[in-house]
């Protein structure tokens, strides 16, 4: 990469974050909050992983640094990068910095998938510490998380996901979350967000799976694997090599358990799965 085309690409990851409040008094900022964010971009990008990485990257890369800002006194010890990131405002910055890498992956027709998962090891014994919930949207074709949202515990992904769904630019990208998104509220919400969904359905769900389970051709004890779709395209992210996936418009009634605009098809996975390279078809449409 150039040096012109890294200084553009240096301006315009800190245009994402100008609207991020910065509560330190003015008066007594050595190191201005632009500096210390693009400090820490560039040095990740190098590999720092620890607040002492960066600090080192800063300290050995000065005059580099300076090509973009003017880092007039120099760059922060690690103690003073982990004060300034604990005063910021986590949720203002996860929006920033998620509007910032949606816009760099492009999600327009991709498939973001939204799941939660408990990070390992974080959970100390005898209740001193609970672990550690988190739910990601993960971008399936650059393979990337595009924003995270803790939660105190798994049962509250329900609660999380929405939060989760508004920081994210999901306009034409294909949304695929398990059981426990498959809400009305959820659905709605990646509607209204110009996105179709792929939600899967299993007992938490009873009435809605049986009224699928009757929607899609053949007996119910084939389909073990049911999801609806806002569009009826189908995702397939790592499941089944060689499934047998039937698809079906969706019933009228079937509406009354979905977003207003209703669900467009039905689809059941009939066969065992296998794991295959990721991709998306979406030349499976909704029947008409």
């Amino acid at each position: 990469m150039g040096t012109d085309t890294a200084f553009a690409e240096g301006i315009v990851f800190l245009k994402y974050f100008r609207d991020l409040p910065d509560h330190r008094q003015p008066g007594k900022v050595v190191y201005p909050l632009d500096e210390i964010l693009l400090l820490s971009l560039l040095a990740v990008l190098a590999g720092a992983e620890t607040f002492v990485d960066i600090a080192h990257f800063g300290m050995k890369k000065l005059d580099f640094l300076r090509r973009f800002l003017a880092f007039r006194d120099g760059t922060p010890s690690h103690d003073h990068l982990g004060d300034v990131f604990a005063a910021l405002d986590a949720e203002k910055f996860q929006h920033c910095f998620t509007a910032w890498v949606g816009a760099q992956t492009g999600l327009s027709a991709d498939v973001i998938a939204i799941d939660g998962k408990t990070v390992r090891r974080t959970c100390q014994k005898k209740g001193a510490k609970d672990a550690i919930h988190m739910v990601s949207a993960f971008a399936a074709r650059p393979r990337l998380v595009l924003g995270q949202v803790k939660v105190a515990e798994k049962s509250n992904e329900i609660v999380a996901i929405p939060r989760l769904l508004e920081m994210l630019d999901l306009e034409g990208a294909i949304v695929t979350i398990d059981a426990m998104g498959c809400q009305r509220d959820i659905a709605q919400k990646i509607i209204d967000k110009k996105a179709d969904y792929l939600l899967a359905l299993k007992g938490n769900q009873g009435t809605l799976r049986a009224d699928v389970e009757m929607s899609v051709p053949g007996s119910s004890r084939t389909v073990t694997a049911p999801v609806i779709s806002s569009t009826g395209a189908r995702a397939i992210a790592g499941r089944s090599a060689c499934s047998s996936l039937t698809t079906t418009a969706a019933k009228v009634w079937l509406t009354r358990a979905a977003p207003s605009s209703g669900p467009a098809a039905v689809e059941g996975n009939s066969s065992p799965r296998r794991a295959i390279p990721r991709h998306v078809d979406k030349s499976l449409g909704a029947s008409p």
